[in-house]
């Protein structure tokens, strides 16, 4: 976030990634804030690859030829899904009335997903996005990059 960019007073932060997502509300003001951890809401583990599905890659005969059929991953279905389950909780704290003002941080691909999923209430009230994995930095880092002191 840069300096012009302020986060009023119970604004929403939500940083996210594949596996894990904070919702941290602004319990102090927008020159000040102070970030204080909601809720967070993780994954379940999920089996490798070899565990989930066939273990053989399937064939197709095609035009005579025999082609490979790519090998289901996953382990971004299971990202993808979760993101959809975040961006829901998102939309409803929006729907209620209970969110006004929205920063959310994300690496690409998540913050790709959540943009897909987001409804048009939560969609007007994002401030800003920022394209960063800030999921295992402490709450006082992440308050330092949305302040640009980072």
């Amino acid at each position: 976030m840069n300096k012009a960019l302020k986060l009023p007073h119970d604004g929403l932060v939500l940083v996210s990634d594949g596996r894990k997502a904070l919702f941290l509300k602004n319990k102090g003001d927008e020159l000040y804030p102070n970030l204080q951890v909601e809720r967070v809401l993780e994954a379940p583990d999920n089996q490798p690859t070899h565990l989930q599905g066939s273990d053989k890659q399937g064939q197709t005969w095609m035009m005579g030829q025999r082609s490979a059929i790519e090998q289901v991953d996953w382990h971004d279905l299971a990202e993808r899904k979760f993101a959809g389950e975040v961006a829901e909780q998102v939309n409803d704290a929006c729907t209620g009335g209970k969110v006004k003002h929205i920063i959310v941080a994300a690496p690409p691909r998540t913050l790709a997903e959540l943009r897909s999923r987001f409804s048009d209430a939560v969609k007007q009230r994002i401030l800003a996005e920022l394209n960063k994995d800030l999921t295992k930095h402490p709450v006082y880092e992440i308050e330092q990059h949305l302040v640009g002191s980072a």
